[in-house]
């Protein structure tokens, strides 16, 4: 398959059994399974990690009261 790689590892037999139900979730076999909870996982990482960002941005930005004077200046007279 052009695009597709196969890793090999280990699951604790817990995991097994809900891999091997698949077909419950909707899936057509394991490994849509885990492609598609590992997909879901990287975008669950990066939001995260986009709301971190966001509140170091706003950690630093309430803590510097110049830079909110050098904000609000320059949005002064911008259309609401």
């Amino acid at each position: 398959m052009p695009g597709r790689y196969q890793a090999k590892i280990s699951l604790t037999p817990p995991l097994v059994e809900f891999l091997s139900q698949y077909e419950i979730y909707g899936f057509r076999d394991n490994s849509e399974m885990v492609r598609n909870t590992l997909q879901r996982l990287r975008e669950e990482m990066e939001l995260q990690s986009l709301r971190d960002s966001a509140d170091l941005y706003e950690e630093i930005y309430q803590g510097d009261a110049e830079l909110r004077e050098l904000t609000e200046a320059a949005i002064e007279g911008w259309p609401e």
